[in-house]
């Protein structure tokens, strides 16, 4: 690449002799010679900062706005405009060559559009228009930057005002019929070999290293995973081959964003190494191009941008795990909950109700044996022992519904239809489900028809229950007053917590007089 650059030289050289002369005017030499001379400036400046700053575009524009200068002296019917399309991208897009603004690639567009069809480029009142183009976008690009970002901007501001006054100034001049050809002439050319050799120079200073910082952090504020870290930071230092690894302190090596060890380089080799620590500790390495080096700057600021967003990248990947080990802290608290629910459920059915049922057998034998004045007494503790087992037996239905244990959801939720006093209508459609989500459909359930039984003066109750896409979702509809706030009482607060720890969302809507509806979704397969 190094060489095609240097052969670029001798090639523009060439261009320029042949383009003066087959325009060669005796009667206006200067202007002739310094025609070509533009040209050429525009190809050693692009050159120069193609060599010097590899990692800016803004060199390859010089070089292609100078050839298409040349050629357009050589070719005048063809190529004379085509030059204004690299300019214009070349001051929109300095010092990086890369357009960040909507309206700068609005612009740039025009401009390439505008140098290419001849009619266009001929017409003066869109040349003004341009020249308006470039200059709003100009400062558009520069009032949008803050601090050193701005400070680093003001030449290229200036430079972009500059190429726009003079684009203005010829087509102003030739719609007012004033005879000052030569003059803006001289006047184009001046501006724009001024503006390359300033570009030039102001790229090579250091304030390049600014600028770049500060599209660094841009886009790393955009987009902050760790493959766009390193292609970033590569772009910044112009090494696409840049390897981003970050340090292990548990295991004492730096590995890459995919986990995979990093070997760093031995003294001497054809890559370099520069470290990336805070206060003494080790967070990354760079292993990139020794070229790099020789803009010591540029490294150091790019190293400071990198050394942010790795702490930053470090933080985000840590409060991701601290929520991620809170949800399945929380998932693991309803799923223990319900099975402690279920053992609870066993040992009432199994215990306690199972001996009153022998009491009960007990009692009948009793009763059989017994003369009328001890059988009418144990006829009322009959009638006390049944209400007993009854509330019992609720009271366990409570705590976890035998028909969810044994008949999954498909049971249950009829069963809790049949004794919700008002008419429901269930749609089920579920497959194989986790008990823990449907513990939480089941109670949800209940919680909505206690409420609408108890508030909603409601006449029926739609219950939809179906599973896709590793989702299952619960609608439940009444058509009563409406007017609920889930907001108050903890029973309905309480379900939303249980569903809201599997990963799932509750949302209920309840205008006055519309009804209740109450939707939840919650996932599925990741919990199988």
């Amino acid at each position: 690449m190094r060489l095609f650059r240097l052969a670029l030289l001798p090639g523009a050289v060439g261009l320029a002799v042949a383009a003066e002369w087959t325009a060669y005017d005796a009667s206006d030499l200067r202007l002739v010679v310094a025609d070509g001379g533009v040209g050429l400036v525009l190809v050693v400046c692009g050159i120069i900062a193609w060599q010097r700053r590899s990692e800016s575009r803004v060199g390859p524009l010089m070089a292609l706005a100078g050839f298409t200068w040349l050629a357009g002296t050589l070719w005048p019917s063809v190529l004379l405009y085509v030059h204004r399309g690299p300019l214009v991208h070349l001051h929109i897009s300095y010092p990086t060559g890369r357009l960040r603004r909507r309206l700068a690639t609005a612009t740039v567009v025009a401009a390439y559009v505008h140098a290419v069809i001849e009619p266009i480029a001929r017409n003066d009142v869109v040349t003004l228009i341009l020249a308006g183009l470039v200059a709003t976008a100009a400062a558009d690009v520069f009032l949008r930057t803050s601090g050193t970002a701005r400070r680093a901007g003001i030449p290229a501001f200036a430079a972009a005002l500059a190429f726009a006054s003079v684009l203005a100034l010829g087509a102003v001049t030739r719609l007012a019929g004033w005879n000052a050809d030569r003059a803006v002439l001289w006047a184009y050319d001046i501006v724009i070999a001024c503006v390359a050799v300033v570009l030039l120079v102001d790229l090579l200073r250091g304030r390049w290293a600014e600028a770049v910082v500060s599209d660094l952090v841009v886009d790393l504020g955009k987009r902050a995973d760790t493959l766009t870290l390193r292609d970033e930071l590569g772009r910044a230092l112009g090494d696409r081959s840049l390897v981003l690894g970050y340090w292990l302190s548990e295991e004492g090596r730096y590995v890459d964003d995919a986990g995979h060890a990093v070997e760093l380089p031995q003294p001497g080799a054809t890559r370099a190494v520069t470290p990336v620590s805070d206060g003494g500790e080790p967070l990354a390495v760079l292993v990139h191009d020794p070229a790099v080096l020789e803009d010591p700057p540029l490294v150091e600021a790019v190293t400071s941008a990198a050394r942010i967003a790795v702490s930053n990248a470090r933080l985000q990947a840590e409060v991701r795990a601290r929520v991620a080990e809170l949800s399945a802290s929380r998932r693991r608290i309803v799923e223990a909950a319900d099975a402690q629910r279920r053992r609870l459920e066993r040992e009432l059915r199994d215990g306690a109700e199972q001996r009153l049922t022998r009491v009960e057998r007990l009692l009948v034998q009793a009763h059989e044996a017994a003369d009328r004045r001890v059988g009418e007494q144990l006829s009322e503790i009959e009638d006390e022992l049944r209400g007993a087992r009854a509330e019992l037996r609720d009271f366990a239905r409570g705590i976890h519904p035998t028909a969810l244990t044994e008949g999954r959801l498909g049971a249950a939720l009829p069963e809790l239809a049949g004794r919700a006093g008002i008419p429901v209508e269930l749609e089920i459609s579920v497959r194989m489900v986790p008990p823990a989500v449907e513990a939480a459909v089941y109670f949800v359930c209940a919680e909505a028809l206690a409420n609408t039984a108890k508030h909603a003066e409601a006449a029926s109750v739609t219950i939809r229950v179906s599973q896709s896409s590793g989702r299952l979702s619960l609608t439940v509809v009444d058509d009563g007053v409406g007017g609920a706030d889930p907001g108050k009482g903890s029973g309905l607060r309480g379900l939303v917590d249980r569903v809201e720890a599997l990963g799932g969302q509750v949302s209920v809507r309840s205008p006055t007089g519309g009804g209740t509806r109450l939707d939840a979704t919650i996932p599925v397969d990741a919990q199988l």
